[in-house]
């Protein structure tokens, strides 16, 4: 949602662009921090019931939000509000991945991602109009009444059986000896370098279009709708090319959004480039989102609670470090078109990272230990 709220934002608490953008780093950190120990510290609890504790927390955090009168304090309902949704997305990865098959956990993972996907086609440019005429406050107040939406989704529809204590839980001390393998931390690190990538650029796509794109306010709510359908679409195409073909759907979407941020930079005062491409950059960066979560619950198979904190974690580590890092570029000077350079680089990490894992995978499916699934290809 801050994506398209920081002009708004920094210009009502008088603070730069780049320090307004620290709210997405925040919001960040709060969801790494959280994942884990909202994972390890509710395990025993009902699902459910643990869903629905988080998102009340969730809510009330964007009423104080909403109220706050520092950039401090929203700082911290930022921090706060994460490790609730931290806590949300971990529990409701392991609740969608024990739902279903193991050869359709990519699907699986894609619905839920899909929810992130349709929040970016109305969220956030739903947000930015907020903001633009009734303030940016508006949109936090609005996020806390879609949160009630939320909890009455999640008493209706989360069922019980098979997920509120009813089958056979793995001690904690048991699920942490996944961090000691290599492939875990490969795989951690190739979501967080793409996770860097992306939000290395879109957190400051709404300055760009505006102060280098030379388009209106009104054009912001527009562009970051074509990404989300563009995310909407490769949530939807990854998640089921993912579970058959995992990394060449990997290796597709990484290359193509290197390929798609170089051309932003290259194009980044003209309307007619900027805007197609945005749609693009969706599409190719979503479609990698499926896989990379598939993939960390595949090599933390031991570890059923934490594999969703650790996916949670992993992408948000990535969140964290990419809205700092294109501040700092922006900070140096060398203009809102750099992050688009710098996230094509962090990019190209995360795609040297899933050819490692590849040929790792080819190693351990030799040797029948990578889950037999056919990570190959």
């Amino acid at each position: 949602m801050l994506s398209g709220l920081l002009p708004e934002v920094a210009d009502d608490l008088d603070v730069s662009i780049p320090t307004a953008g620290l709210l997405i780093s925040a919001f960040a950190v709060g969801m790494v921090v959280g994942a884990p120990v909202l994972a390890a510290a509710t395990q025993r609890l009902p699902r459910r019931l643990t869903l629905v504790v988080l998102l009340s927390v969730f809510g009330v955090s964007h009423v104080v939000g909403a109220i706050a009168p520092t950039y401090g304090l929203l700082f911290a309902t930022r921090v706060v509000s994460a490790l609730a949704c931290a806590g949300f997305w971990a529990v409701g990865a392991a609740v969608a991945v024990s739902l279903v098959p193991a050869n359709a956990r990519a699907r699986a993972l894609a619905v839920l991602l899909g929810g992130l996907s349709v929040a970016n086609i109305a969220g956030v440019p739903g947000g930015a109009l907020l903001g633009q005429h009734l303030g940016w406050r508006a949109a936090f107040w609005a996020v806390a009444a879609l949160t009630v939406i939320g909890l009455v989704g999640v008493v209706l529809y989360v069922p019980r059986t098979g997920i509120d204590g009813g089958g056979t839980r793995v001690p904690l001390r048991v699920e942490l000896r996944v961090y000691r393998e290599r492939r875990v931390w490969l795989a951690v690190a190739t979501t967080a370098l793409f996770a860097a990538g992306t939000f290395c650029f879109f957190s400051y796509l709404a300055p760009l279009l505006t102060d280098v794109t030379g388009m209106g306010e009104g054009w912001v709510p527009i562009v970051l709708v074509l990404y989300g359908v563009g995310a909407l679409l490769g949530t939807a195409i990854g998640g089921r090319l993912a579970d058959a073909h995992l990394f060449g759907t990997l290796y597709a979407g990484l290359a193509a959004a290197t390929a798609v941020l170089a051309l932003l930079a290259l194009t980044a005062s003209r309307p007619a480039a900027v805007v197609p491409l945005a749609g693009l950059l969706g599409l190719a960066a979503f479609l990698c989102g499926p896989g990379l979560n598939a993939r960390i619950f595949q090599v933390a198979a031991a570890a059923p609670t934490l594999a969703g904190a650790t996916a949670t974690a992993a992408f948000n580590t990535g969140n964290t470090v990419g809205p700092w890092a294109g501040g700092v570029v922006i900070d140096a000077g060398l203009g809102y078109a750099w992050t688009a350079w710098l996230g094509a680089l962090f990019l190209l990490a995360a795609l040297g990272g899933a050819w490692l894992q590849a040929r790792g995978a080819v190693a351990a499916a030799a040797g029948g230990d990578d889950g037999g699934v056919a990570v190959a290809r």
